[in-house]
């Protein structure tokens, strides 16, 4: 390892740096399936890409070290890396989720693993106490986001890894959206993290990825198992685009917060806007539990208007911030996550938990800010009934 102590210089200098063979600053592009072996059980320790890629293991030790794990997987998306982390269970084990998760991790658990027996519930997961009294003896994980998606609902991380501990069960984190530069949950005690990389990670919106990073040597052997065996891995020239994403994330998170603070500014003093989701309010839940955990409330909010203002004709209005899946990219989305990002949680469980047809989930980019914020100041001026 080089000589730093600064997560900004690992991003750059981390896990495998360079090539030595040639000097070449950047880890290269092995786009190879196989490798010639010099005789029978004589490798030069690469058999066949499924199983291990050198550029993929340059990426998979850097997300390693970047979140302070023991080891890191790549995935050719991020509900590969969940579903992977999934395979660890077994027919009659339970999952509790927190009441607001990403709408591809429900789906897969009520409609993929159910079939397998595997059971989930939904709980709120910002309440320690009451968790606790879910864990009965078939639940074998609890997985949480915070801030959860898209109400950035906070969960006490540390708080549930105790509580995981205790009960001899898995603690997963969804990092997707806060990324190792604002938030490290092995560091809180936390099993098995996993992103959507595609998101902040890759941040260019360029690549479809997933990571998986765990503190265990038993369980990385487990993961990694379960990764050559099922085969959803990376391929090098997206483990390539993902080291160069990862090489400019401080800055770029940066600006993406910077940006996001002075737009929640903008939403919260405008007469349109009834309620703002951001975990870097004072006044948001879970404020101060954020702020012991990570470095502030991140670059993604949600909003809603007041019933007077048309959403269908803001989402219309908008020149410059895109509608579009998906989210971390240098330039600004806007979703609807009740049609969109959440549509296939039935509707009677979105309006329990507050994922209204109102909403309106923002991830800010790295524009200008003034220029976001002009945008949508014209998109609301046009959507008012």
């Amino acid at each position: 390892m080089a000589n730093y102590k600064n997560i900004e210089t690992a991003f750059i200098h981390g896990g495998i740096y360079g090539d030595k063979n040639t000097g070449a600053v950047n880890v290269p592009i092995y786009q190879t399936s196989t490798y010639e072996q010099d005789g029978l059980g004589q490798d030069r320790g690469w058999e066949y890409s499924r199983t291990g890629n050198p550029t993929r293991a340059a990426l998979e030790a850097l997300i390693a070290e970047l979140e302070h794990g023991k080891a890191g997987f790549a995935f050719g998306s991020g509900m590969a890396a969940i579903t992977a982390v999934l395979s660890l269970f077994h027919a009659g084990d339970k999952i509790i989720i927190s009441s607001n998760v990403y709408g591809g991790t429900f789906r897969v658990l009520d409609k993929v693993f159910n079939s397998f027996e595997i059971s989930y519930s939904i709980e709120d997961t910002t309440n320690l106490q009451t968790l606790e009294t879910k864990i009965t003896p078939d639940v074998k994980a609890i997985l949480i986001e915070s801030p959860a998606n898209p109400l950035l609902t906070i969960t006490d991380i540390k708080g549930v890894a105790d509580l995981a501990k205790k009960h001899n069960i898995l603690s997963i984190v969804d990092n997707t959206f806060m990324t190792p530069y604002l938030q490290r949950p092995l560091e809180l005690g936390v099993d098995i993290v996993v992103h959507s990389a595609t998101k902040y990670l890759g941040g260019h919106s360029d690549v479809v990825s997933g990571l998986v990073v765990v503190n265990d040597e038993k369980l990385a052997e487990r993961i990694a198992f379960i990764q050559n065996s099922t085969g959803g891995v990376l391929g090098p020239f997206d483990s390539f685009l993902l080291i160069r994403g990862i090489k400019t994330l401080g800055v770029r998170m940066d600006r993406h917060v910077s940006n996001a603070e002075k737009a929640v500014e903008f939403l919260q003093n405008h007469k349109a806007v009834k309620k703002v989701y951001y975990p870097g309010l004072k006044d948001a839940q879970g404020y101060e539990i954020n702020k012991k955990q990570a470095k502030n409330g991140g670059a993604m909010i949600s909003f809603e208007l007041y019933e007077n203002y048309d959403i269908k004709k803001f989402f219309s209005s908008l020149k410059l911030i895109a509608l579009a899946e998906s989210l971390g990219g240098v330039e600004s989305l806007v979703c609807h996550p009740a049609s969109m990002t959440h549509a296939s949680i039935p509707y009677e469980t979105r309006q329990k938990i507050g994922i209204t047809d109102g909403l309106i989930r923002l991830s800010i980019g790295i524009e200008n800010i003034d220029d976001l914020i002009d945008d949508l100041k014209q998109a609301i001026e046009e959507s008012e009934r």
